[in-house]
């Protein structure tokens, strides 16, 4: 243990002191180093500093204040009106801008190509949108080259061809709108369908081949007012040259319009109508005209509405005929289910171009042997002396639409069509491949139904159906069949793939061979043909690539069993399709 003594100087002696311990210190260093006298301390334990325990006192302070204030305040408030400056300045009318217009492309080309060596071509050229007026032109080829087998195991060419082609214009003026066209049809068929019981029978491609086609043009000049109160008017003028043969032709042209205006609350109005019809020498025919006026008065509001009308009509035969014009309709729940009923009547007129696209295998007009039997140019007109309708109609409240209706007509000359067999005068188009027509009195029920309307949103639907009653003097309505229905499914995939299926099915159907006048009266024994119910699949889809190109394929016609339009007449069954679509 070392022990430490600490002596304390008065101040008056402190300096003194500090500068002889200086000297003397010196003075001894000097002598150490001169005498070489050494001097080691030893300390035997190190020094270690501590602290006195203390024991220390912990309390809290005292939170409760004993002193009270109270706080005591006094304001006043001045208040100053304030009075801003202000300017009176005009406000601009709200602009209603219309949605931008999509791209109108000028032109329309649509390629493809089938089996049974079916080629497709259409083409469409307008101009751009104009407020002046619309022109273009319009081109449309569709043919089928090949042959088929009959139930005589022969093979037959069984080609057709479609051809059609439309130059038009339009004109806009301030109150009304002229427009035009040019227009040119052509149809090539062969009757291939002859009985296969008939031996020897083969005729060339060229011998059994048929062609029309029909030269038209039209005029138009019709009212532009939107505001029903003003006076609405349209008419048209048209003219058509049909050829069958160089012996064979007629001349077609009229007039036809409508003029309406509203009076106290009712809209009143008239149509008028002239046809003339103009023979080639060789039918024998004399020129022939059909003319009719029909006024009307009709009134609509959001509850009902009523037509009351008729008809005067001077058919070619310069007889008079009076068609009632009456229609009624109620709203039963708005928009979802109304009520309609109709009284009616009309002249259907026969003419060659309507007829040839129900048939297009009438005997021609240039065999003595059938030239006043009612051929092609000779056929009666239809009348349609009233027909009754009433049925329900409305929203289906999913964005579609339904329609129910039960029809009921008495027809006179209403024409079917029978295949005529003379085995012996075969040279005389008589083996079964060509048509004599059968105008006879009819009365027809036709209950109808159908409904429309998206599923969700990529799928939407359509559906209807027919049935049908015939009361004549005849055993069957020849090739009419006693229902109809068509059921189809659309896929609709943000515009990009458009894809859909199509099922019809006909019900079953008889056809009559020799059951025409001119065989009865041959001698001839008339028989007829079964044709069974028959369901058809038609799929179809497009893939757009872009706005101006596309690609698409379509399989028509796939049945399990070999259809027949005609009796001996097989339809060419499957056809596959590919194409693309291109604007530009």
């Amino acid at each position: 243990m070392i022990r430490k003594k600490i002596y304390t100087l008065k101040p008056g002696l402190a300096i003194p002191v500090i500068l002889l311990l200086s000297v003397f210190q010196a003075g001894a260093q000097v002598n150490q180093q001169e005498t070489g006298v050494k001097r080691e301390v030893t300390l035997y334990n190190p020094y270690k500093p501590s602290l006195t325990v203390i024991k220390k006192m912990s309390f809290l302070p005292d939170m409760i204040d004993t002193v009270r204030v109270k706080p005591d305040f006094h304001y006043e408030v001045s208040s100053i009106p304030f009075q801003p400056e202000y300017t009176i300045s005009q406000i601009k009318a709200a602009a209603l801008l219309p949605d931008p217009l999509p791209k109108l492309y000028k032109s329309y080309v649509n390629v493809g190509f089938g089996n049974h060596v079916t080629p497709l071509a259409e083409i469409s050229i307008t101009n751009e949108r104009s407020k002046k007026g619309a022109f273009g032109i319009y081109g449309r080829h569709f043919s089928s080259n090949d042959n088929i087998f009959l139930k005589n195991g022969k093979e037959i060419y069984s080609g057709y061809m479609d051809n059609d082609a439309s130059l038009f214009g339009r004109r806009f003026f301030k109150k009304s709108t002229l427009e035009g066209s040019f227009d040119f049809t052509q149809k090539v068929r062969h009757a291939y369908g002859y009985k296969p019981e008939i031996p020897d029978y083969n005729p060339r491609k060229d011998d059994i081949r048929m062609a029309y086609y029909n030269i038209g043009a039209k005029a138009s000049f019709a009212s532009a007012n939107l505001d029903s109160s003003e006076f609405y008017y349209d008419f048209d003028v048209y003219y058509n040259y049909f050829h069958h043969s160089e012996y064979l032709f007629q001349h077609n042209g009229g007039i036809d319009g409508i003029m309406a205006k509203s009076f106290k609350g009712f809209y009143v109005g008239s149509g008028i109508s002239f046809e003339h019809y103009n023979n080639s020498d060789s039918t024998g025919i004399d020129p022939e005209f059909i003319a009719s006026v029909s006024p009307f008065l009709k009134k609509k509001t959001d509850q009902w509405n009523f037509k009351l009308g008729f008809q005067a009509l001077i058919d070619r035969s310069s007889i008079l005929h009076l068609y009632p014009d009456v229609e009624f309709g109620f709203s039963i729940v708005p928009s979802y289910l109304g009520f309609f009923a109709s009284l009616s009547g009309k002249m259907e007129r026969n003419e060659p171009l309507k007829v040839i696209s129900e048939n297009p295998y009438l005997v021609s007009d240039q065999f003595p042997a059938f030239v006043r039997q009612g051929s092609l140019f000779r056929l009666p007109d239809t009348d349609h002396k009233f027909i009754v309708t009433s049925g329900l109609k409305g929203n289906t409240g999913v964005g579609g639409n339904y329609l129910v209706s039960a029809t009921y007509s008495v027809i006179d000359r209403m024409l079917f069509y029978s295949n005529i067999v003379f085995p012996d005068t075969v040279p005389l188009r008589a083996a079964g491949n060509y048509f004599l027509p059968i105008s006879e009195p009819v009365n027809v029920i036709n209950l109808h139904a159908e409904m429309n309307g998206p599923l969700n949103d990529k799928f939407s639907f359509k559906w209807l159906a027919n049935y049908y009653s015939y009361t004549s003097n005849l055993e069957y309505a020849w090739n009419k069949p006693s229902w109809d229905g068509q059921f189809g499914l659309k896929y609709n995939l943000r515009d990009k793939i458009i894809a859909g299926i199509e099922l019809t099915a006909i019900g079953k159907r008889r056809q009559i061979i020799n059951g025409d006048r001119l065989s009865i009266k041959a001698g001839y024994e008339s028989t007829t043909e079964e044709m069974p119910a028959h369901f058809n699949l038609n799929l179809n889809a497009e893939y757009r690539y872009s706005k101006i190109l596309s690609f698409w394929t379509r399989l028509n016609n796939i049945s399990y069993d070999r259809y027949y339009e005609w009796a001996y007449y097989p339809s060419q069954r499957f056809l596959f399709m590919l194409g693309f679509t291109y604007s530009l």
